[in-house]
């Protein structure tokens, strides 16, 4: 057997590592990802001890970013993109252009080129897909307005590091580096210089256009199709390949024949599927591989970097650091805010961009194999991304700590913006703020003037068909969801709704608990419905509390922190199937 596996060897060093140090950082409260970096710094070549392999990392983790878009297209429509259209692309424009300027300005004075810091600056303004999309995950905003902009800001960004990734090759003559026939020549991507900037530009936008009008002609129509036919076969294994080999080869064709990243190409094959009934399962289906890709990418990262380049390049590594979490961030806040929109989404938007990632590292090696970079440059690129990374979970903590002193300022300034009744849409006992209206904002919700009353949390499949039943029944109820489309519908029945997660101490009061006579968990996750349990028996100590599990281990866990009813999805399904055959028996006998 051959022992040169380096491969297995860097997967195993890698998820290994990750693990360990991951779990070491969640026991001191420390965000996992700062634990998977530390682990790509140990197996990276900068540290002593076992080195992985750099290319097979960095190929791994590119399809971690692939099925990381695959899976955000997969809950964001094309309405949801055009939908944020009006601050998505001109916001994304003017914070590209704001801060390429400041990394512009920062590689003049360290005495490099002017197409050195035009690379540079470009390096510094395009934030990480995997890092804002873990951010927007964990604090699940993926579906609501803001997680939509900052995904939509996103698209326009990497789009505009397509343009760029084609444009510097044909214009680095010209910008002091040197023209290389082969230099990016993978795929299409690589245009010669003889097309002119304008016909580059040309045939660059000719070929987004050709992706975006194949995959909306042709693969509206197949995508779901092999979908269906395959669920119809009855084989989950043979549907998840499905998912899987729809979501790389589209997103590996869309780089070859249309110079389209690997991950807007991902994106636009999830946004297709998410149109088919099976998207939910498709979902679920890739979930397990996107986790364990995603991890690799955070390991690929650490072993670019150099933990000593911190003593060697400490000043400009901080302004670095400063252009890509303060520049980037003021820029994004400023723009969000003079569109309208509340102080929050503002906040969100800036910490969710104030970050660098993949798109960095591609032009940073870019930039040097031109000759239009100093190797510095990179080893700044590297340690600017490594350090946001680091921070960014920090950068949410902020906000949530500046916010209500942010806002109570606010309110100070524009006492004409108090809250007030808005409409016939509005629900009684809730008083929203103008603003908050007109842009979805988002500060604590109204209290319902609801007693005596059922709290439903969660309205998927299971908790439509228990609301559904409670409205038939004229029994007084609320939701408390956080998906947009879901409160969207809810409104559209005049079912009184509570906006936000119910874990979330405000978000739980506005349904009143207190005066509540029944909460009900329809929410899969068990370790989230404990919490909400825990919060209503705190408030309520003689709620009737009903909930719903997956296995025995979640009934008693569910059961043990005060839940009064807790039903397993698998032991009704068997109890009715019991019901039927004893039924039917008991037909066939009185019927001799």
């Amino acid at each position: 057997m051959p022992h040169d596996t380096p491969l297995i060897a860097t997967i195993v060093a890698g998820l290994g590592l990750a693990f360990v140090f991951g779990a070491l950082a969640n026991r001191f409260r420390i965000p996992p990802l700062v634990g998977y970096l530390v682990a790509g710094v140990l197996v990276g070549p900068n540290t002593p001890g076992f080195v992985a392999d750099a290319g097979l990392a960095n190929e791994l983790a590119e399809i971690g970013v692939i099925l990381l878009m695959f899976g955000v297209g997969l809950h964001f429509s094309l309405k949801d993109l055009l939908s944020v259209r009006a601050i998505a692309v001109p916001g994304a424009i003017v914070q590209i252009g704001f801060a390429t300027a400041l990394g512009a300005g920062l590689a003049w004075m360290l005495g490099w080129s002017m197409g050195a810091g035009l690379v540079f600056g470009l390096a510094l303004s395009v934030a990480s897909t995997v890092v804002l999309l873990r951010a927007l995950q964990e604090r699940r905003m993926i579906e609501t307005e803001r997680g939509r902009i900052a995904v939509g800001w996103l698209i326009v960004e990497d789009l505009a590091m397509v343009l760029a990734l084609v444009l510097l090759p044909a214009l680095a003559g010209v910008l002091g580096g040197q023209e290389q026939a082969d230099a990016h020549a993978s795929g299409l991507l690589s245009l010669p210089a003889s097309y002119g900037i304008w016909g580059v530009v040309g045939v660059t936008l000719a070929k987004v256009a050709a992706f975006v009008i194949v995959m909306l002609v042709v693969g509206r129509r197949v995508i779901p199709w092999i979908l269906h036919y395959v669920a119809h076969t009855g084989s989950r294994e043979l549907f998840r390949l499905a998912v899987l080999a729809i979501a790389l080869g589209v997103a590996f064709g869309a780089a070859k024949l249309f110079g389209v990243s690997l991950a807007l190409g991902a994106f636009f094959a999830g946004m297709i599927m998410s149109e088919s009934e099976l998207s939910h399962r498709a979902a679920e289906e890739s979930l397990p591989l996107r986790d364990a890709f995603s991890v690799l990418f955070f390991v690929s990262v650490g072993m670019l970097f150099d933990p000593f380049s911190l003593l060697s390049n400490g000043l400009p590594i901080l302004a670095t650091l400063a252009i890509i979490i303060i520049g980037k961030s003021l820029a994004a806040f400023v723009i969000v805010i003079a569109f309208g929109y509340p102080l929050a989404t503002a906040l969100v938007i800036s910490a969710s961009l104030a970050q660098i990632g993949e798109f960095s590292f591609i032009l940073a090696e870019l930039g040097v194999g031109l000759k239009l970079l100093p190797e510095q440059g990179r080893d700044l690129i590297l340690a600017g991304a490594i350090l946001s990374i680091v921070l960014n979970p920090l950068m949410f903590l902020v906000i949530d700590w500046m916010k209500p002193w942010l806002e109570a300022r606010a309110a100070r300034k524009a006492p004409a913006m108090e809250a007030k009744p808005i409409g016939p849409a509005t629900e009684p006992g809730q008083v929203v703020s103008v603003a908050a209206a007109a842009k979805g904002g988002d500060g604590p919700p109204p209290r319902t003037e609801l007693t005596n009353h059922a709290i439903l949390i969660g309205y998927g499949r299971v908790g439509n068909l228990v609301g559904a039943a409670l409205k038939k029944a004229a029994l007084p109820f609320l939701v408390i969801e956080d998906a947009d489309k879901t409160l969207a519908k809810l409104k559209a029945d005049g079912i009184e709704t509570v906006s936000g997660n119910a874990a979330n101490a405000e978000v739980f009061a506005a349904a009143n608990p207190e005066g509540a006579r029944r909460l009900i968990l329809a929410i899969p996750n068990a370790f989230e419905a404990g919490q909400i349990v825990l919060r209503a028996r705190a408030a309520n100590p003689g709620i009737n509390v009903i909930a719903r599990a997956h296995s025995d281990a979640e009934v008693e866990h569910l059961k043990g922190l005060g839940a009064d009813t807790v039903i397993m999805g698998e032991r009704e399904i068997a109890r009715g199937i019991v019901e039927e055959v004893l039924g039917s028996e008991v037909e066939q006998t009185s019927g001799y």
